[in-house]
């Protein structure tokens, strides 16, 4: 799939719609090598968390990306966002519900202030 299929297809995901969003079209090498090191920095500095989703049990192909950062728009309320490569989107629905449920047996989050686009 070419860089424009792709980040059409995330920005189709349940909360990415209609966002100027990540994975930007033809993102240069140097942006995309300075990605990862400031999701470390927000990561060690409690700021914002960015996983990456493996098939699975951990050992497989990177599938997708899940974001959870305090939101813009809404003072102590948490934006949790995830997607999954075109050719394993029918694990979205999974990923989206195993995340709900991580979110409420690990996190300290209180569920009224999550927000996480339904599936």
């Amino acid at each position: 799939m070419t860089g424009r299929g792709r980040g059409a297809h995330v920005r189709a995901t349940p909360g990415f719609q209609g966002r100027d969003r990540r994975p930007p079209e033809g993102m240069s090498a140097q942006a995309n090598l300075a990605d990862p090191a400031r999701h470390a920095r927000d990561f060690a500095e409690r700021r914002g968390f960015t996983y990456t989703v493996l098939e699975g049990d951990g050992e497989g192909d990177v599938i997708g990306c899940l974001y959870i950062h305090p939101s813009k728009d809404a003072p102590g309320r948490v934006q949790v966002s995830s997607w999954v490569r075109a050719d394993r989107a029918a694990l979205d629905e999974v990923l989206y519900e195993r995340v709900r449920r991580w979110l409420a047996d690990v996190w300290p989050f209180d569920a009224e202030r999550i927000d996480y686009a339904a599936r």
